[in-house]
């Protein structure tokens, strides 16, 4: 993708020495830029695609971080925000209301499962996990279970960076430098099926067997809660099987354990649906969401409970001993309900299905390179294992990680045009979240670069 325009007021070079010197960017090595390596600069989207500093464009495959579900460009969600900074910039929800937060909870209560009708809004997924996880040990107290205060999660998986959403993080790199936090996270292994050796007579529903084991291992009466993505993300998209969320949920439904589904991706979209438990047809107790809440055009996350939930909350003196400055903003909020005007009017939950199938036969076609391993994951939530050998699914050494993933991988898809993520908190995969407005044509494009790239890097090896 070549470069063809003029994106910014300042030029690259002197925006790259501005951010070597002030700008901290998030779960990024510092160190590695320099007066050679430029910090990636990106200044401007347009539907599926953004453009760098220097007017070099590139494919967003990433949806900027599993976010930018609309698509880029958007001119009516800034809009929609534009009209209510003129009605009322700012009020906070602690005692008060108003409209427009009224008016989202009531539209995200009218699309959510079942009874889902109180929705607590936060400015973020990190702390929609915090909040959720806080909620489930005041619920339990309030009911008369003062000792569950334990939460239940999955090997691998990210939950969020605050110190009680680490608890529930089950990458032991992102845990390492902050501990101790806050106790009562445990961990049970995630749906990942790929390097299990065959067993025709292994149970299916393992996995969700092993939170029922792990309950009763810590005693019911001290699990608050357990908290899964129905796709799970770090890793690279592991699916359940099926009857997986329905035997979960019996399983937490048997020991008074609440269930979070948290859907800080998987949701608006994502999967095909609004929520990704509609997808895979389970009712949890509690959903995380935030990023596509607002396509990412503002920041905001949210709370959904079953009415069960707030119930104990709902009279007396009673309240949720919580909350956020900026939760519920009412520029952020007009910013989501004006996104989903466009998710409906133009069926992005439709798009997503009618063309999913699409997406992943494209990369399924990439087996014939050697790297390829598994290619798994829902909707547009794709990714692509590497291995050093498929036929014995060996994986690399940390040390060839390394330098296959950063080494090689990231510099070259970016320079092909493709933003996409290579990512090796589990084993080494390729991650592709691209907007929900995709379609054949940045699949087309997606395929060349991708089998460019991974034929280049297998010939490494």
């Amino acid at each position: 993708m070549g470069t063809s325009e003029q994106v910014t007021t300042r030029g690259a070079t002197e925006l790259n020495e501005l951010a070597q010197r002030h700008l901290w960017m998030h779960f990024t090595r510092m160190g590695a830029y320099d007066e050679t390596h430029q910090i990636p600069i990106i200044a401007k989207g347009e539907g599926c695609y953004v453009w760098d500093a220097s007017g070099k464009k590139y494919l967003d495959g990433l949806s900027a971080l599993f976010c930018v579900n609309a698509g880029h460009g958007r001119e009516e969600l800034g809009e929609a925000m534009a009209a209510q900074v003129k009605e009322l910039g700012f009020f906070t929800n602690w005692s008060y209301a108003h409209p427009k937060a009224i008016e989202l909870a009531a539209k995200i209560a009218s699309i959510a499962p079942g009874d889902m009708n109180r929705v607590f809004f936060t400015s973020g997924g990190s702390e929609a996990v915090e909040s959720a996880i806080k909620l489930c040990r005041q619920y339990h107290k309030e009911t008369g279970n003062p000792l569950k205060t334990k939460l239940i999660a999955r090997d691998t998986a990210y939950h969020g960076t605050t110190l009680g959403a680490l608890s529930a993080t089950g990458i032991t790199g992102l845990r390492q430098p902050f501990e101790p936090f806050t106790p009562g996270g445990c961990h049970v292994p995630n749906t990942n099926t790929y390097h299990l050796p065959d067993d025709p007579n292994r149970d299916p529903l393992w996995a969700a067997h092993a939170i029922e084991e792990r309950i009763l291992f810590e005693g019911p009466d001290t699990v608050s809660a357990v908290i899964l993505e129905p796709v799970q993300n770090a890793g690279g998209c592991f699916t359940p099987p099926e009857g997986y969320w329905q035997e979960v949920r019996a399983i937490c439904d048997r020991h008074d354990v609440l269930l979070i589904s948290d859907e800080v991706i998987c949701s608006w979209g994502r999967l095909g649906e609004w929520f990704g438990a509609q997808r895979y047809d389970y009712l949890p107790d509690l959903i995380t969401t935030a990023k596509g809440i607002t396509s990412a055009y503002a920041p905001m996350g949210a709370v959904i409970a079953r009415d069960k939930i707030f119930e104990p909350f709902s009279h007396g003196t009673k309240s949720f001993t919580h909350g956020i400055t900026f939760a519920g903003h009412p520029v952020a909020a007009a910013c989501a309900l004006a996104n989903i005007e466009i998710f409906e009017r133009e069926d992005l939950n439709g798009h997503v299905r009618a063309h999913e199938d699409a997406f992943e036969q494209m990369l399924l076609g990439l087996r014939d390179i050697p790297i390829v391993g598994d290619v798994r994951g829902a909707g547009y939530f794709r990714a692509i294992e590497l291995v050093k050998d498929q036929d014995t699914k060996e994986s690399f050494s940390d040390a060839e990680s390394e330098d296959l993933l950063r080494g090689f991988l990231s510099g070259a898809l970016y320079a092909e045009g493709l933003i996409c993520r290579a990512d090796d908190r589990g084993d080494p995969v390729i991650q592709l979240s691209p907007p929900l407005i995709a379609g054949p044509e940045e699949f087309e494009f997606i395929e060349g670069v991708l089998r460019k790239v991974l034929t280049q890097a297998a010939t490494r090896l």
